[in-house]
């Protein structure tokens, strides 16, 4: 693939999906890495926390988690870094809170980004992929990445009705930890808060807000408004009835289903049990309504103008 090879030469092109956590972000990654010259690599804020290995260790898997260890500028770098504090201290978005982690936080800066460069090179070549997802979701996260010269940062911020984040998180049958309902919403509100901050710094040709609910009702439009605003409007779009799970390091309970999944266009009402959630979100979706650019809103980004699907 010449152009992989010529972009692993380059900037590492990064299609970083922020929001909070249970808004779709895994089903938007597999299916945007299912798109020719895309690569889903899931959390990479893991890759520290777990020493580079994947979270299933299942023989592919774990070869190609290994060749992007081999493929590394400075593996010496990266295992310095390696376990949960640089998360803690700098991606985490409570950190803000913490000042006693200002003075940790500065010390990290410097070699917390190029180890991250490092890793978005390292897995360009492993894959030989044009572009990669990173669903780590964490705007800090996204925060850090906008000062690394080294990428090139496409910023896909994604929002799921509060409702279902809610309904989501008080969930106790899908073997994924859970939050109380006051809990889920005040960590909704530093989310999106921080979420708003990063997003609106971003330049706005290479951002895109995206709304969970139109992406499910139309997967086709949604990712070829994302991958117009990534520079590849002419990539195939995937078939949705049979979307690969792939490889990524980690990700929610559906990354470590075998084979692929099905993505069919639905439109499934939203639940409205939390009259708590209706209060406190009404002014954080009224703020976010008003993003742009906007998937299915007009706008305009690297001259294209955009149009509301039917």
């Amino acid at each position: 693939m010449a152009g992989a090879t010529e972009r692993a030469s380059g900037r590492p092109r990064v299609l970083y999906v922020m929001g909070a956590g249970r808004s779709g972000s895994t089903t938007l990654g597999i299916a945007l890495g299912n798109c020719p010259g895309l690569f889903y690599a899931g959390e990479l804020d893991n890759w520290l926390v777990r020493s580079g290995r994947p979270q299933l260790e299942d023989a592919q898997r774990t070869r190609f988690w290994e060749q992007v260890s081999d493929a590394l500028a400075d593996p010496a770098a990266a295992r310095a870094l390696f376990g949960n504090s640089s998360q803690r201290a700098i991606e985490r978005s409570v950190s803000v809170l913490r000042l006693q982690m200002w003075p940790r936080r500065r010390r990290l800066r410097p070699r917390y980004r190029a180890v991250a460069e490092d890793l978005y090179r390292a897995v360009t070549r492993a894959s030989g992929a044009t572009h990669l997802i990173d669903t780590s979701h964490y705007p800090l996260r996204a925060r850090e990445l906008q000062g690394i010269a080294g990428v090139e940062l496409y910023l896909i911020y994604l929002v799921r009705d509060p409702q279902g984040v809610v309904a989501s998180f008080n969930r106790h049958d899908v073997g994924e930890f859970t939050k109380s309902t006051l809990h889920t919403n005040v960590y909704l509100w530093a989310t999106h808060l921080l979420s708003l901050l990063v997003f609106l710094r971003h330049p706005r040709e290479r951002r895109l807000f995206v709304r969970y609910e139109r992406f499910v009702a139309d997967p086709a439009g949604t990712l070829r408004e994302i991958l117009t605003v990534a520079g590849a409007p002419t990539v195939a779009l995937p078939d949705f009835d049979a979307l690969s799970i792939g490889l990524p390091l980690q990700g929610n309970r559906v990354t470590r289903a075998d084979g692929t999944m099905s993505l069919k266009p639905r439109t499934d009402p939203v639940p409205r049990s939390s009259l708590l959630t209706a209060a406190l979100q009404a002014p954080v979706m009224a703020a976010l309504s008003r993003l742009r650019p906007a998937v299915g809103v007009r706008g305009r980004a690297r001259g294209t103008r955009y149009h509301a699907a039917p």
